[in-house]
């Protein structure tokens, strides 16, 4: 290791040590080289030892990988961003839209508008979290398809047709909602693909760039605890052997891989240059694709100085030293961030297995200490 990367591993092993997870892994690279760093244990109380090569529940950070398949499915003429969504999604077809966000269910008009492959890539399609208690929100809870740290426990299939039995809560192409979009998505690139979401991802992305620790479960002698912040400290979210140790139902890059800090970072690496994307397909995901109304939705959950393209948010401002226009990258909510700054030339990339705490909270203490040493 460089010793220009000290202070960032220091940060790192101080925030393990005072009890806040058991365990990270960290990746860095600048100058055209990369540094990883692993601290902790997979699970508290048990001797396994974080390796560079642990496999996370990366929740999130899915989104960028499913904006990256999409843009090669529209580089190779598969899909196009204006094609009405319902080719493939025909539970999608005539959508009816809530009268206000926190209507009865049963008080809609007619969306003025198809929904779109474009809505799905930039998530305003018209629905998604909702953070007030309205009978939507409550209804897609009941229904299972409320936006979860844990994938959809039903068929892509069952999962449309719960879906489509609700209202929108906007109209489509109106305003940013966050995640249901990327649920959708992985549906339809499934279907269009003609192929189970696993291979489709194995033959564009992951195969082509040797990511062997990415994919939708992992060996449970692998795979670290997955916590969450309870009032008397860390309480289990999803053990080794739980949700994320086979094969499941609904292959969600919404929320639903498991990749390795090395995979993730190669991914990112690729997409910086041209061995995942045309330039065109790259440009278009890693921009901003929102107009100043649906970026309203989008600044409601992150603030101002954000916006998104497919996928993935893109800084319009640079509001913290890491930060840069033109950067792009995501969290994930079980405690995994990742970020490309191509003017200051570096990618960063960090996973823990401890849920955040909500939408507010951030990985200043690996950001702050890596812009400091850059």
């Amino acid at each position: 290791m460089s010793a220009q990367f000290e202070p960032v591993w220091r940060a790192l092993q101080k925030k393990v040590d005072s009890g806040w997870a058991p365990g990270l892994v960290a990746g860095i690279r600048h100058g055209g080289t990369t540094e990883y760093f692993a601290t902790g244990v997979r699970t508290l109380g048990q001797p396994g030892k974080m390796r560079t090569d642990t496999p996370f529940r990366i929740a999130s950070l899915g989104k960028p990988v499913a904006g990256a398949l999409a843009a090669s499915m529209i580089a190779d003429g598969t899909l196009a961003p204006d094609d009405p969504a319902d080719v493939w999604l025909p539970e999608l077809a005539y959508p009816r839209v809530l009268t206000s966000p926190d209507a009865p269910l049963e008080r809609t008009v007619p969306a003025e508008r198809d929904i779109t492959v474009r809505h799905l890539l930039t998530l305003t399609h018209g629905m998604g979290a909702i953070f007030d208690s309205t009978p939507l929100a409550r209804a897609m809870a009941e229904a299972g398809i409320a936006p979860d740290p844990i994938p959809p426990a039903m068929t892509p299939d069952e999962f449309m047709h719960r879906l489509a039995g609700l209202p929108l809560e906007h109209q489509p192409g109106t305003r940013w909602s966050y995640h249901t979009g990327s649920d959708l998505l992985s549906v339809l690139l499934a279907r269009a693909g003609a192929g189970p979401l696993r291979q489709i991802l194995a033959e564009r992305v992951t195969g082509p760039l040797g990511m062997d620790g990415t994919g939708f479960f992992a060996d449970p002698a692998e795979l670290p605890t997955a916590y969450r912040p309870g009032p008397d400290g860390l309480e289990v979210l999803d053990a080794p052997d739980g949700v994320f140790s086979h094969a499941p139902a609904f292959e969600s890059l919404g929320g639903g891989l498991v990749s390795t800090v090395p995979d993730y970072m190669a991914f990112l690496t690729a997409l910086e240059g041209d061995a995942l994307l045309p330039a065109e397909q790259r440009r278009h995901m890693t921009s901003d694709q929102l107009n100043d109304l649906q970026r309203e939705g989008l600044a409601e959950m992150v603030g101002p100085g954000v916006s998104w393209g497919w996928q993935v948010a893109v800084d319009t401002e640079g509001r913290e030293p890491w930060r840069a226009p033109g950067g792009y990258g995501w969290t994930g909510g079980t405690g995994t961030t990742a970020y490309v700054n191509p003017s200051a030339g570096f990618i960063g990339v960090l996973f823990t297995q401890r849920l955040m705490a909500g939408p507010r909270e951030n990985f200043n203490y690996f950001w702050e200490p890596l812009a400091a040493a850059l």
